[in-house]
């Protein structure tokens, strides 16, 4: 299997067990009376089957994007740096225009 599938997998493992102490704790501490909404319906396993589904994609989807940005490549080591080009700074004039009334539509008259 290649490294990046293994680790895409581990990664998304991680999100969803992290996901499943989420709606765990969720439940626990009865956030916005969750647990009381669950336990007291008869779709209550399937709202928290889905909860946890949908709690598992964000969290998979954020681990494998850290564990991707924690990668390092071994060229960033040495010191790169470009030249540097001076600026030249200059000095805007306005410029009056003048401005026919005749031909602008709303100024009319």
């Amino acid at each position: 299997m290649p490294k990046l599938v293994r680790l895409y997998i581990t990664q998304v493992a991680i999100g969803f067990g992290i996901a499943a102490a989420f709606v765990a704790m969720l439940l626990w501490f009865n956030v916005a009376n969750l647990w009381h909404l669950v336990t007291h319906s008869d779709k209550g396993l399937l709202a928290v089957v889905v909860l946890w589904f949908a709690n598992g994609i964000i969290f998979a989807g954020v681990q494998f994007a850290i564990a991707v940005m924690r990668m390092k490549d071994d060229d960033d080591d040495e010191p790169r740096g470009g030249h540097r080009q001076r600026m030249m700074v200059r000095d805007y004039v306005a410029i009056p225009v003048r401005v026919d009334d005749r031909r602008h539509p709303i100024r009319r008259r």
